[in-house]
């Protein structure tokens, strides 16, 4: 009988003592809270609100693209199929556009030239920081030194030179164009890069950033080498 109380004695106070210890850890390891203040929470939403909006624009150009090859399929499915290359080959930048757009000048500070100094190349780290504000505003199509811009573009030091696409680009000044969907998303990003202090950056480096204003028309090129495919390859149907 005293065996029996004293088993359920010990089960009651190995219970009490596990609660005592879940609390005891929840007081000593609080919940991490969010110290972040309202406007780095704004700028996090905000940044979200924009990826949002450009996978809704995305969806709803696929879609697009998918209505009008089906209406067109049973008219004419070769040129569904020439309209759908064409604005593939547009998108991955392969042919010429027109279109809304400003034009940016890099050249030397005049405090360089006035001391005479040579200023010869532009880091690759600058203009990726160039671009990185350019695609936040989207800059749609870019081109530097008349170099076309893709998704697979490299910019690098290759013996001390800075190169676009394996391309050595030359000694400021050259121009970088950029064409943006409309003229309102030209204006965005004009007063964005005025604002921004990518300008400073350029300054550091004996540069000066020169920011046209937008203009109804921009002629950016399109990309004219060969790409690389190495990896990939083509699937079988149905895989």
């Amino acid at each position: 009988m005293k065996q029996g109380v004293y088993v359920r004695f010990t089960a009651i106070l190995l219970i009490v003592g596990f609660m005592i210890a879940v609390q005891y850890n929840t007081v000593q390891k609080p919940e991490s809270r969010d110290t972040r203040d309202i406007w780095a929470i704004r700028q996090d939403l905000s940044t979200e609100k924009q990826l949002h909006s450009e996978l809704l624009s995305d969806i709803r150009d696929i879609n697009e693209t998918i209505t009008k090859y089906e209406n067109l399929q049973s008219d004419s499915p070769v040129q569904a199929l020439n309209d759908t290359l064409s604005s593939l080959r547009k998108k991955a930048g392969l042919t010429e556009v027109t279109g809304p757009g400003l034009e940016l000048i890099v050249e030397p500070s005049l405090e360089a030239i006035a001391l005479g100094q040579n200023v010869t190349s532009i880091s690759p780290d600058l203009l990726v920081r160039l671009l990185n504000e350019i695609n936040r505003f989207n800059g749609q199509h870019v081109s530097i030194d008349g170099k076309r811009i893709i998704n697979s573009s490299p910019i690098r030091d290759i013996n001390g030179q800075t190169t676009v696409n394996s391309l050595i680009i030359q000694t400021p000044p050259f121009d970088i164009r950029i064409g943006t969907d409309t003229q309102e998303a030209a204006e965005k990003l004009y007063n964005h890069l005025k604002s921004s202090n990518i300008t400073d950056d350029f300054y550091i480096d004996n540069l000066t950033l020169k920011i046209g204003e937008p203009k109804n028309e921009v002629t950016v090129p399109g990309f004219d080498q060969p790409i690389n495919t190495k990896y990939l390859k083509n699937t079988s149907k149905g895989d």
